[in-house]
């Protein structure tokens, strides 16, 4: 019987580069790799080894006839990937061949292939940032090279958004993080936790004592709304309530206040889905995760009933994942609903494929909900609206907000809430020492390489912008380390000053 893989992949590829037959796809080689939701494994190619189960870091992977009910769907979905033309097959796409044997990253120039630890002298690392895309980097570094590695996190945890941004309810998610955690003990990697880059110490500190640092600092911030009323109380970044759930230390226990009956998030894509999930859930199911106990407490006083997603375009252009969406379907204690007021959203959903997105809806109720009535939630059993092609135009209200007010269908309406969580994407902050590109949120830097700082590299959201799953950190991190050790190769990289006993001390001093 053949593997499947389900919801929690995270298509960092370590299946892939421990499967015998090739029969996990795509690849890093493959042109589809990274924009598709998903790995998946082919029925007709799976040997039934499980090799892939036991190397994957998120528990995604299982035998066919032992998937629970309801992940029965990903074996067909998995077939699904399979079952096109031959001219069109996953294995072939983009390579021009259908002979691939396993892989480690998907190299570029520099690869690697090109660039040995015997070219250069062992290296001091430092890597701000410990969530994956650091992570992944430190891996590299430690397992390809004899670096020494220095990691550093402002915050008293380690895991960057494995800790503190994936939800309590996903564990399998979370279980990267041991992944993770086995570098930190690692005898050639120093671990500085509560260490402020930028306020502990300069970046120019941390550059000279070491002979490069790679930041990996993530998007910290949140793309705003732009309308009328967005401060007002009531009105939170979804950022700000993901941390406030998963007691993230600098936001406060009281930061969310759940006494309204219903609440508008403005997004739909899987972090909305997110919040939207565990403002609904039943705080008993949440009682033996890792949700923080005030939040808990918060939603165990919840008087919310109804969570209702704006979209600002239609079902088939939805920023959430399909599996996300499938597991939101299959929560028996909750009803879900697609608020059908402008006529498209119901042609988009019946005309989708059953690979489609919008196809995953075509089985859900429809109705023009009356938004003059109350939240229909009830006791236990509560609902979140999916609203399609809505473009909110302003917060309401006085202090408090009382609705928000959008746009489109057959015009303009409120929204009766009170509580609007914007979940319209992350963004990234200027970092102390680095240049940066307010357009897109990022610091410039070519293939890794920080714009006129030698010796400086960014990885991850703070390289790329906000795109892309866990995984795709893996590749992300394969790019810039190829460039440091070119760069190492080539005698680039500045001399540090400074030793790391020097540093160590100087952490200590200024913590």
């Amino acid at each position: 019987m053949a593997f499947a893989i389900t919801q929690t992949c995270c298509a960092d590829a370590t299946c892939v580069a421990v499967c015998p037959v090739n029969c996990i796809h795509p690849t890093p080689e493959e042109r589809a790799f990274g924009s598709t939701e998903m790995l998946y494994v082919d029925p007709k190619a799976c040997i039934d080894c499980g090799a892939c189960a036991d190397a994957c870091p998120v528990d995604a992977v299982f035998p066919v006839d032992s998937l629970p009910p309801a992940q029965r769907e990903y074996a067909d979905i998995n077939a699904a990937y399979f079952d096109r033309p031959e001219t069109e097959s996953p294995a072939t796409a983009g390579s021009g061949t259908a002979d691939h044997g396993p892989n480690f990253h998907a190299w570029g120039e520099p690869s690697f292939d090109r660039v040995l630890p015997s070219d250069f002298r062992p290296l001091r690392v430092a890597i701000v940032g410990t969530g994956p895309a650091g992570m992944y980097a430190a891996e590299d570094l430690l397992l390809h090279t004899r670096s020494e590695v220095t990691l550093i996190d402002r915050l008293p945890v380690a895991g960057g958004l494995v800790r503190y941004g994936v939800a309590p309810d996903h564990p399998a998610t979370r279980k990267i993080g041991d992944t993770f955690a086995r570098f930190h003990s690692h005898p050639r990697v120093r671990l500085h936790l509560g260490l402020d880059v930028g306020g502990h110490i300069t970046a120019e500190e941390l550059a000279a004592h070491h002979d490069a640092v790679i930041y990996a600092v993530g998007a910290a911030g949140d793309r705003r709304l732009g309308i009328p009323g967005e401060d007002r109380a009531g009105c939170v970044s979804a950022t700000t309530f993901v941390a406030w759930y998963n007691a993230h230390p600098e936001v406060a226990p009281d930061a969310v206040d759940l006494s309204a009956e219903r609440v508008v998030v403005v997004g739909n894509g899987n972090v909305a889905l997110d919040v939207a999930r565990i403002l609904v859930s039943d705080p008993e199911t949440l009682a033996g995760t890792a949700i923080a106990g005030h939040a808990l407490a918060e939603l165990r006083r919840s008087k919310v009933r109804e969570v209702v997603l704006l979209g600002r375009r239609g079902p088939e252009h939805a920023a959430y994942t399909r599996p996300e969406l499938l597991a939101l379907k299959h929560r028996a204690e909750l009803d879900l609903l697609v608020d059908d007021h402008d006529p498209r959203i119901g042609a988009a959903i019946d005309a989708a494929g059953p690979q489609d997105k919008a196809g995953v809806l075509r089985d859900l109720p429809r109705e023009a909900v009356d938004w003059s009535a109350p939240p229909e939630g009830t006791g236990r059993r509560r609902r979140i609206v999916l609203r399609f092609l809505s473009t909110p135009v302003e917060v309401c209200g006085d202090e408090d907000i009382r609705a928000v007010r959008v746009t489109g269908g057959a015009g303009e309406r409120e929204i009766p809430a009170g509580l609007a969580l914007r979940a319209i994407g992350y963004r990234g902050v200027p970092q102390a020492g680095l240049p940066f590109d307010e357009a897109t949120g990022t610091v410039p830097h070519e293939r890794g390489r920080v714009t006129g700082a030698p010796g400086t590299y960014v990885v991850g959201w703070i390289k790329r912008g906000p795109s892309g799953g866990i995984g795709a950190n893996r590749a992300c991190a394969a790019e810039t380390v190829g460039t440091l050790l070119a760069d190492a190769v080539a005698g680039a990289l500045p001399a540090p000053t400074g030793g790391p006993k020097a540093f160590r001390r100087l952490a200590r001093r200024r913590r």
